[in-house]
């Protein structure tokens, strides 16, 4: 029997840290009977924080996914929540989530209104098209303003956000919300833990209120809408069915974003949110049929409907190591998947066998015996594919749109112990590559230490407790280092690169020559060019000066110094190298000696075109109340910081400021000793800069020591 597609939503929930998304998932579950017991982040009993260094720091850390029901008018719908982190250090989890997801429910704090990382996740959905709604958490904490947050959602993420509820009273006085599309007030029986929703109407002191941001909601639904807006200026009031239809076009195409309230600790307003994510968040058929390439041709496009009848294809967005296998996470766009089935990865062209078929509920799991279009599953089998990959149809191949990646900022060293440690270090770091594909692990064969980089401390601090305590191995760890990166400043043409090597039998030769310039991805857009790690390799031979065969020897010559560093010895981006010319020994060329060729010329290329050092710098925003704010700035401009921006929230001040890593270590505990506590901040990546001459020739002098 093939599901109703239309009774299904793929939703995740994403904000700032600490907006209260993880409350706001285990009340859904709770009320839509999927638990029977409340968790609580603050006393660790979160179900879906389950694992120990989440319930122990009382955040999240990994996205989980579960599946539950809701009925709304007589009928029961499917929803496949994932509930993600928002610490910026696992930002990998938000951007792989959102990538399957249909519609997302994004929390604000009811006193902060958005914040620093809830601008990141807004950018993030946007990157995916993504539909949203938003739910002004916490009115029931003291200092809440439900205006002022609405307002935010304006000035800072410049969305076009609709009200459809209004909070009676707010902090301990949070009564219950009113209802601005059915004009009717909704109060929470807290002996139920909420979970009996009482209907009345408005009371007399709110008419007013309601009345003028019910003008407000009808207004701005009927400039979405033209036949409403015909009605609208005809005087007529639209009914409740035209207002929601109307609004949930608009939501689905992303013009609008419905806004509610509520406090989910308090159990006041989540039921609403369910309803409101049936009735504005798009099924998936009403999204845009998924667009792939074809494996045997990279330029010719192919999509496939959401469609059972389709050809089967999925996204594997998350594995997740286990001791009875591993679990693989996808998302099915097309087609049917069967408990034992064969299907393809064409990018690795491996076959795969998915032996089980699990629905997920944080990490309880429930056998399936088939699994359709629009599902979110976990399959059991899979052994060659990653987060980002394709399964499809064998005799149907294509490619889904992969997702990209950040770029780790940071590192450190790491030594097991003993040899028997070595070896255990080695499987341990390829099952947290399996499972984490912003983490990177490489070993330094001159040094001997394996260098392990992450997104911040935490994301490092993180994996080390998990290699250590859950994996169980001994190891060293060095301090925290910055990850710095190279590049050039101005183009050099035609820098030869010779390879020539003459032993006592056959000798080596390979001769390039090459041009060597800044390149940005949008000028690799422009021309088409593979820019992967930030680097453009393109050839320009003409009449085989380097015979066919040797170019792409060439290619992975550059690729690879370019990836190991020229310099200073850290990896080069934002470069092009075009191969001009070259010549070749009928007896002595080999692939080597045209790789090594390769080598040189960008060696030489590098030095001539002003090799420099840039630095990953950090946007970082402090909220500061105002009698530490002269500390606080003066000893970020001692960081080599730049304030971009200053705000006044009430009592505290708001702080953007743009600092490097390198003085960002150790900041959060200066912060609290400078402000006695009271200051928070939050950092997240921005960009990589040129670094002062000055400090490039410490960093040198430290690498050359290291080396």
């Amino acid at each position: 029997m093939a599901r109703d597609l239309t009774k299904i939503r793929n939703i995740g929930i994403c904000a700032h840290i600490d907006a209260g998304k993880t409350t706001v998932s285990e009340r859904i579950l709770y009320y839509t009977g999927k638990t029977y017991k409340l968790g609580e982040v603050h006393e660790g009993t979160a179900t879906m924080d389950f694992l120990p260094e989440e319930q122990a720091r009382g955040i999240t850390i990994q996205s989980a996914a579960t599946t539950c029901p809701w009925e709304k008018d007589g009928v029961e719908y499917k929803i496949n929540l994932i509930d993600t982190p928002g610490h910026v250090d696992f930002t990998i989890e938000v951007e792989r989530s959102l990538r399957v997801l249909d519609g997302a429910v994004a929390v604000f704090d009811g006193k902060e209104g958005v914040e620093a990382q809830s601008e990141t996740v807004w950018r993030q959905a946007d990157r995916y098209d993504v539909p949203r709604l938003c739910f002004v958490n916490k009115m029931d904490k003291t200092g809440a303003d439900f205006d002022f947050s609405f307002r935010t959602i304006k000035t800072r993420l410049g969305a076009n956000g609709i009200a459809i509820q209004y909070p009676m009273g707010k902090g301990n006085e949070l009564e219950g919300i009113i209802d601005l599309v059915e004009m009717k007030a909704f109060y929470y029986d807290q002996k139920e833990k909420g979970a009996v929703v009482v209907v009345k109407d408005i009371p007399d002191h709110w008419k007013e209120t309601a009345s003028k941001w019910r003008h407000e909601l009808i207004e701005k639904i009927s400039e979405l809408d033209d036949q409403l807006m015909e009605k609208y200026l005809a005087g007529e009031e639209p009914g409740v069915p035209q207002l929601k239809a109307a609004l949930r076009r608009a939501c689905v195409d992303r013009r609008a974003f419905p806004v509610l309230c509520g406090a989910a600790l308090r159990n006041i307003g989540v039921q609403q949110v369910l309803d409101s994510v049936i009735d504005y968040l798009p099924n998936p058929t009403e999204r845009p049929d998924m667009l792939g390439t074809d494996p045997r041709d990279k330029e010719a496009k192919m999509s496939r409907k959401h469609s059972e009848e389709a050809p089967f294809a999925a996204l594997v967005f998350k594995v997740v190591a286990d001791a009875h296998g591993d679990l693989t996470y996808m998302r099915i766009y097309s087609g049917k998947l069967e408990k034992g089935q064969r299907v393809v990865n064409p990018g690795n062209s491996k076959k795969e066998l998915a032996s089980r078929i699990f629905e997920m509920h944080a990490k309880d799991r429930i056998p399936l015996e088939e699994a359709t279009a629009g599902n979110i599953v976990a399959v059991v089998g899979i052994k060659d594919s990653y987060t980002g990959d394709t399964l499809c149809d064998p005799d149907h191949e294509i490619v889904l749109e992969r997702m990209t990646f950040p770029e780790p900022v940071i590192s450190m060293s790491i030594e097991p112990k003993t040899q028997d440690d070595r070896r255990k270090l080695a499987d341990a770091l390829q099952t947290i590559r399996r499972e984490d594909p912003s983490f990177r692990s490489n070993y330094n064969e001159e040094t001997g230490q394996t260098i392990i980089s992450g997104m911040g401390e935490l994301h490092l601090e993180i994996i080390r407790n998990k290699i250590v305590r859950d994996m169980k191995v001994n190891v060293e760890v060095g301090r925290p280092q910055v990850s710095y990166r190279e590049t050039i400043t101005r183009r050099v043409e035609n820098v030869r690169g010779l390879f020539k090597k003459q032993t006592g039998g056959r000798g080596q030769f390979g001769d390039c020559s090459i041009n060597l310039e800044p390149f940005t991805s949008a000028q690799a857009a422009e021309e088409e060019l593979d820019f992967a790690d930030n680097i453009a390799v393109k050839s320009e031979i003409i009449g085989g000066s380097i015979p066919r065969e040797y170019v792409p020897s060439v290619e992975y010559g550059i690729r690879q110094t370019c990836q190991s560093g020229v310099k200073f010895g850290y990896p080069m981006i934002n470069v092009k190298a075009t191969i001009v010319d070259g010549s070749y020994h009928p007896v002595d060329s080999s692939q080597v000696a045209f790789e090594q060729a390769g080598r040189l010329a960008v060696l030489e290329a590098s030095e001539k075109a002003g090799a420099v050092l840039l630095e990953p710098i950090m946007k970082v925003v402090v909220t500061v109340p105002e009698e530490y704010f002269g500390s606080v700035t003066g000893d970020i401009s001692s960081r080599r910081g730049i304030i971009t921006e200053q705000e006044d929230r009430g009592p505290v001040k708001l702080v953007t400021c743009e600092v490097p890593l390198s003085e960002m270590f150790g900041y959060t505990t200066t912060l609290r000793s400078l402000s006695q506590g009271r200051a928070s901040n939050t950092m997240e990546f921005l960009e990589y800069r040129v670094m002062p001459r000055n400090l490039q020739d410490e960093v040198a002098k430290a690498a050359s020591g290291k080396g």
